[in-house]
């Protein structure tokens, strides 16, 4: 899976009034967000309720002091807002939801809040992504991994920053794939193979009689591409259109040892040209609209990704072939996509089911009782359906 992230047309600028002029700056933020209408100074002096107040009223405070009170104060405002903003008020009882489709509602919603409240707390960047606050460390690799070369001062969340560090850090150490006996090395906005079943399945699941050719429809990270050419498919076509997640699989690819000739990448929406003995996509897996670009890799808006999959799968496959869908029936527990509706789209695709192999997640969530949606996760199986033209 990967991230879908659309180029900016016209560069964003934010706006404020610092010792009694006006000043303005270019605004980044990979979220989407746009920059903040009114925006005040802070530093160190700044109290955590009123910023946390400020915040919430969608005030934004361009900080000037020192950064790793930045940092403390980002943590401050984090429990006030997992603690629904308790400021001296008393809190409003939380709504029990009726369904689970209600519960997933409900809790993007409140992410969502929880995101833009927040982003509120913002940090300058000079030239060359220096930060020009005591005690900043240098964050000139991570911003370049996530961000290009940028020379023009701007300002951005200090949320944001962080994020880029941890997914420098992500980058740097790589994830295990005992699949591959080796680490995938997930780039900044790119869905990181945490969940190592459906990898494990898909290095289990039968190969076809023909292992010429494999098409791997998003290649995100490239660790099914990888795990394709190591189980001794000759050639893998890999697809994408998200350039970093292209990126991140030419690195990744490389560090594996697996060349060209093994794994081709190529810019596509879903499938390249022709048909191959087998095809595998593990699109993203909650049809629900992204609230903002970066999640693009988790929720598929109106299952687009995973009916474009299904409907130009049978055109895609040689006589026999197999396609190897990769699918969460979260969706189903959540009351989002029924199973039904899934078994109709694959008929109606010209399609049959072959075989299934099913495993439990083995992720934290899913034992964790304090999620909100728990119910869901604890009943989530995660499949790798193996269809074939009828």
């Amino acid at each position: 899976m990967s991230v879908q992230i659309p180029a900016a047309v016209v560069p964003l600028h934010i706006h404020w009034e610092e010792n009694g002029e006006q000043r303005s700056a270019r605004w980044r933020s990979e979220a989407g967000m746009p920059p903040p209408k009114r925006v005040v100074i802070a530093d160190d002096r700044t109290n955590a309720d009123i910023a946390y107040r400020m915040a919430c009223e969608g005030t934004a405070l361009l900080w000037r002091g020192d950064f790793q009170n930045a940092r403390q104060l980002l943590q401050a405002l984090a429990r006030r807002a997992d603690h629904k903003g308790r400021t001296g008020k008393k809190a409003k009882p939380a709504k029990v939801p009726a369904t689970p489709t209600e519960a997933f509602h409900l809790h993007r919603q409140a992410q969502s809040q929880r995101a833009r409240t927040l982003a509120m707390l913002l940090i300058p960047f000079d030239e060359g992504y220096t930060v020009p606050l005591r005690r900043a460390p240098d964050v000139a690799l991570a911003c370049n991994e996530a961000y290009g070369r940028f020379e023009e001062p701007f300002i951005a969340s200090m949320r944001e920053l962080l994020g880029l560090i941890g997914a420098h850090e992500w980058r740097r150490t790589g994830v295990e794939i005992p699949a591959l006996g080796a680490r995938i090395h997930p780039h900044y906005g790119v869905f990181s193979p945490v969940r190592g079943e459906y990898v494990q399945m898909v290095a289990d699941a039968p190969l076809p009689a023909d292992t010429s050719l494999a098409f791997d429809i998003g290649v995100g990270t490239g660790v099914l591409s990888a795990v394709l050419a190591r189980r001794g498919v000759a050639r893998v076509i890999a697809t994408d259109q998200d350039q970093r997640a292209l990126s991140c699989a030419r690195e990744n690819l490389a560090l594996l040892d697996l060349d060209d000739g093994q794994v081709e990448l190529r810019v596509a929406d879903l499938f390249p040209e022709g048909r191959a003995p087998l095809v595998v996509c593990n699109p993203p897996w909650v049809p629900a609209r992204p609230s903002s670009p970066i999640e693009y890799a988790v929720y598929d808006p109106d299952s687009r990704m995973l009916r474009g999959f299904l409907n130009g799968l049978a055109a895609h496959l040689t006589p026999g072939g197999e396609g190897w869908l990769i699918l969460s029936d979260l969706a189903e527990h959540l009351g989002l996509r029924p199973r039904e509706q899934l078994l109709e789209w694959i008929a109606a695709a010209g399609l049959q089911v072959v075989g299934k192999t099913d495993v439990r997640p083995i992720h934290p969530r899913a034992s964790d009782a304090t999620d909100p949606l728990h119910a869901a996760r604890a009943a989530e199986v995660t499949s790798l359906w193996r269809l074939g033209a009828k």
